[in-house]
């Protein structure tokens, strides 16, 4: 079974820069395509907004309208870790950002989630 954890969540001045990373544990056969969401304060789990994802194969990125061109998804297959680097950050970024683990065969695989707060 894989396991999500986030880490590098934190509060940052409208304009600036934070790299949250993911790292995955556990054992599969199974390739999987890598994605960040993310739950704005007020926002039930059903509310949470897809933000990029990473293709496991191929390693084609997509990114959401409202992030396109500030945030950028990447990969390191050798240490089982995602990053998503967010640069240029705005009050409305502020939420929890959850790492999520999907293909077409199992449930999405969600972390627990990391706090980041963008002050104006």
């Amino acid at each position: 079974q894989v396991q999500l954890q986030e880490s590098g969540g934190g509060l940052v001045q409208t304009g600036g820069s934070l790299r949250l990373t993911c790292t995955a544990s556990g054992h599969s056969p199974n390739v999987y395509d890598m994605g960040w969401f993310r739950q704005a304060p007020g926002k039930g789990r059903e509310g949470r907004e897809w933000v990029a994802e990473i293709n496991g194969r191929n390693y084609e990125t997509f990114y959401a309208d409202s992030v396109k061109g500030r945030f950028t998804i990447s990969t390191d297959t050798a240490k089982n870790t995602t990053y998503l680097q967010m640069n240029s950050l705005k009050p409305e970024d502020t939420a929890v950002y959850y790492c999520t683990a999907h293909n077409n065969i199992e449930p999405r695989i969600w972390g627990q989630g990391t706090q980041v707060t963008v002050s104006s």
